[in-house]
């Protein structure tokens, strides 16, 4: 059964990722406008921001990327509602294929799109400048937040994706994780904040998650972050999982 699933996971993966390569539009979104905040904070607004004593483009990088996986995983739910619109998956459901494998496909095909989105905005932020002395481990163990965040946020645009009306309805819902990282640590110190936006930015999970991959990117100390962070992840990822399951067994009763 698992041998199974794997292998019709397989190949719908094929096709989404086909479907990915001949839609400019979501090449363009998911890895131009990260790069286009890349380049505006850095030579537009960096002069004028005070983050410590590294370079500005540094201490950026880990926001942005969050911003590449939530404009990412918005086209995860826009699939997702055509495949449900379109009536593809009433067909793959009267083939004999594994159910949850329809899925798990757009998944998937998540996980890989973001990968490469976020190597793309990595190699441009090297070119303007970032630097890292941290060893193949560290990077790795960045890398393995980064797609646990993927996947956490890939289960939550799955719930759109399956109830919403209209296409604009199931893409809409990253905007307010897209808007999260402007209220975090990702572009400028908390302490530099009033009171009560300060509060709000501490205690949300993207500063947790951006404080966690600076320090590892810059050889510091991690302290408690990594622990809020990982918390966070696999909060979302098992509540928005049970949810998004329970949204696919009513569609496909």
């Amino acid at each position: 059964m698992s041998k199974h699933f794997f292998s019709d996971t397989t190949v719908l993966l094929g096709r989404s990722l086909r479907h990915i390569t001949r839609s400019m539009d979501t090449i363009i979104t998911t890895t131009i406008m990260p790069i286009a905040f890349l380049l505006l904070f850095v030579y537009v607004l960096g002069g004028a921001i005070h983050a410590g004593a590294g370079s500005y483009v540094s201490y950026l990088l880990p926001g942005i990327l969050v911003i590449t996986i939530a404009s990412g995983i918005s086209y995860t739910a826009f699939r997702l509602f055509l495949d449900m619109q379109s009536g593809i998956f009433e067909r793959f459901q009267s083939m004999p294929i594994a159910r949850s494998s329809v899925l798990w496909a757009h998944v998937v095909t998540s996980l890989v799109a973001n990968l490469v989105s976020v190597a793309v905005v990595v190699l441009v932020a090297l070119v303007m400048g970032f630097r890292s002395g941290a060893g193949l481990l560290t990077w790795l163990a960045v890398a393995g937040i980064l797609l646990l965040l993927t996947l956490a946020l890939t289960w939550i645009a799955v719930i759109p994706g399956l109830t919403a009306k209209s296409a604009d309805g199931a893409s809409a819902f990253a905007y307010p994780i897209i808007f999260l990282p402007f209220i975090s640590s990702a572009f400028v110190p908390t302490d530099t904040m009033p009171g009560p936006v300060r509060w709000f930015a501490e205690n949300q999970p993207v500063t947790s998650i951006v404080n966690t991959v600076r320090n590892m990117l810059a050889q510091l100390p991690v302290g408690g972050d990594i622990w809020r962070a990982l918390t966070w992840c696999v909060g979302i990822l098992v509540v928005a999982y049970i949810f998004a399951m329970v949204a696919y067994r009513k569609k496909i009763a």
